[in-house]
């Protein structure tokens, strides 16, 4: 073999070493990329394990077990006879279920949600976001809904993951707007109220009480949650229940009231604006309270539409109870006026004064209410013609003081510690400090002579009005009004005012001639004996108001009644009377309907 060959056969082997060098090169390589590939897939795999895996390991399990939570059954509220003012009903409710689909899925099914209900998208996202997305409760977005969009949503529901219907129990009033202000109304829990009663166990969502005795009574009518813990399928479909634990009903409240006696209360007021209320004038009890104008609670169940709100704000503010707010409380006042004349001894029961047609006082005039005066009269036949030129002398002579501490013995000022206190207005009593530190003023006679019928500054209740008529008919105590049955506190509370027996002897004398001879005459023919105090009030330029306290039977008073007309116009005796009178005869008969009802004793 020649040089030559030999080099040909060399030069292929120095070739292939190349060749295997590139290999061996581009193995390296791909070895490293698959190195590097599995570091990344390694370390994501710790991160979503170790780093993250309680959370992820959390969603895995939400897409599987889901956690219902079942609100209670809110508690009844009763009558005192356990008629039904307030129970529940089954209705569907929308909820959302945060974990079904990611974040920003969420946008398009709200807004097919909002299209098919009409629940404004924005406040169902507020609502989700406050829960947060990765949430495995379920958000309530909706109150009760209708048949047809339950339809709706059951059509759609592929183009609606994580929204679901479910049947829920819902507060319903079988009666209507019927002591609607009494009851007061239900509402999903707010913001603000989340914040204070968090604490407490309440969640958003939660319905609450909003007002009267659903707010007064929350604690013991909301009852307590239960839940469920159930397996569910890719759809969201329930395949069996883990474990659940029932909720607790809330409590049943006992009220005061007589639902008949309310009706009757509610139709003698008519559309009339402003309250009537009956109670007992031995212990306070509320037997029935009525205001206008009215709302029927029931709205507040479900979606109130934009019809129903605008009705609502068409009223003049349906939702204050007139029972409880302050007003002048005209003549009838004047039980305080004679109470102080008599007690700070500076008339005495056997006095009488001369009345004209007006009284002048540093150059005004003070008329009498029929611009001619009554001659010379006594208290109680002061009290039944309603003379103001009588009282001006009382107030002028007993002077602002003595009228302002009487005024607070009988409770004006103050609230009457009915249960429903936080609608509830004190009043106002006014006096001197009181005009010097509001008004910046001095305190003029021309005030403490207003002030002695019922008028100027003064305010009171219907509530109050009651209070005080109920010193006079029960023979001198003061006594707290109250809504609860079994209020035993209430019920037995009782101040004396340690009148003297002469002085309610006067005031009883007077509030029977009102209706045998005075402003009430036309009341006279009533079914039974009936003793009470008219009284109208000026309020320019606007119509008077107008009132009428009634007692009944006037020997021993078992009932008592306050009509109060806002802006009425007219006279309290001929405007209020009858309706006063209408409510206690309604009573009565309830009364004997009762009594009749009750089985004889068997004979053996």
């Amino acid at each position: 073999m020649t040089l030559t060959q030999r080099k040909k056969l060399v030069k292929p082997k120095e070739a292939t070493t190349r060749t295997m060098g590139r290999g061996t090169q581009a193995g390296i390589l791909f070895a490293f990329s698959v190195f590097i590939l599995i570091f990344l897939l390694g370390s994501r795999l710790f991160f979503l394990q170790v780093v993250e895996g309680d959370r992820n390991r959390q969603l895995a399990e939400n897409n599987r077990v889901r956690l219902v939570a079942k609100a209670p059954e809110r508690g009844r509220i009763l009558d005192r006879n356990d008629k039904i003012i307030a129970s529940s009903r089954l209705a569907h409710v929308i909820y959302l279920w945060p974990v079904a689909q990611p974040k920003e899925k969420w946008p398009a099914t709200i807004a097919k949600l909002s299209e098919i209900t009409g629940i404004d998208a924005k406040s169902i996202l507020q609502k989700l976001e406050q829960k947060g997305y990765n949430s495995a409760d379920l958000v309530r977005v909706s109150g009760a809904i209708s048949p047809k969009i339950v339809t709706h949503l059951s059509e759609h529901s592929r183009e609606l993951p994580g929204v679901q219907v479910d049947p829920e129990a819902v507060r319903y009033y079988p009666n209507g707007d019927i002591a609607a202000h009494i009851i007061g109304y239900t509402g999903e829990i707010a913001d603000w109220e989340l914040d204070k009663l968090k604490s407490k166990g309440y969640r958003l969502g939660d319905v609450i009480g909003k007002a009267g005795v659903e707010s007064a009574f929350e604690s013991k009518l909301r009852g307590t949650w239960g839940g469920q813990q159930v397996e569910v399928d890719a759809w969201g479909k329930v395949i069996r229940v883990l474990g659940q634990k029932p909720p607790k009903p809330g409590k049943s409240v006992h009220l005061t009231v007589d639902l008949d006696l309310q009706k009757a209360a509610e139709s003698a007021l008519g559309n009339m604006q402003g309250a009537i209320l009956a109670i007992d004038p031995n212990n306070g009890e509320v037997l029935a309270m009525a205001s206008r104008p009215t709302f029927d609670p029931n709205v507040f169940s479900s979606k109130i539409t934009d019809a129903i709100w605008k009705r609502l704000q068409a009223e003049d503010h349906p939702f204050v109870n007139r029972a409880l707010q302050g007003y002048p409380p005209a003549s009838t006042y004047k039980i305080i006026t004679t109470t102080a004349g008599l007690e700070t001894k500076k008339f005495s029961p056997d006095d009488v004064l001369s009345t004209a047609a007006y009284l002048e006082i540093g150059g005004i005039q003070f008329w009498d209410h029929n611009n001619a005066g009554f001659g010379t009269i006594g208290f109680p036949e002061a009290l039944a013609f309603s003379s103001d030129t009588f009282f001006y002398q009382v107030g002028r002579r007993v002077g602002v003081e003595s009228l302002a501490a009487w005024s607070r013995k009988f409770g004006f000022g103050s609230r009457t510690g009915i249960e429903l206190s936080d609608e509830e207005a004190p009043g106002l009593v006014p006096d001197p400090a009181w005009k010097k530190k509001v008004l910046n003023d001095i305190w003029y006679e021309g005030n403490t002579i207003n002030m002695s019928i019922g008028q100027g500054d003064l305010q009171a209740s219907p509530l109050q009005v009651a209070v005080m008529a109920s010193v006079p008919a029960n023979g001198g105590y003061l006594i707290k009004p109250h809504i609860l049955l079994d209020n035993a506190e209430s019920k037995v509370w009782r101040k004396s005012l340690n009148l003297a027996p002469s002085t309610i002897k006067v005031l009883r004398e007077g509030l029977r001639g009102v209706i045998t001879f005075g402003t009430a005459q036309a009341l006279n023919n009533a079914s039974v004996p009936v003793a009470g105090k008219s009284g109208t009030a000026e309020d320019p330029p606007r119509s008077s108001h107008t009132w009428f306290a009634g007692y009944a039977p006037a020997d021993k008073p078992e009932i008592l009644v306050v009509s109060f007309g806002e802006n009425s116009g007219g006279g309290g005796g001929s405007k209020q009377g009858p309706k006063v009178v209408q409510v206690i005869e309604a009573y009565m008969k309830l009364k004997q309907k009762a009594k009749s009802a009750k089985p004889l004793p068997s004979k053996r």
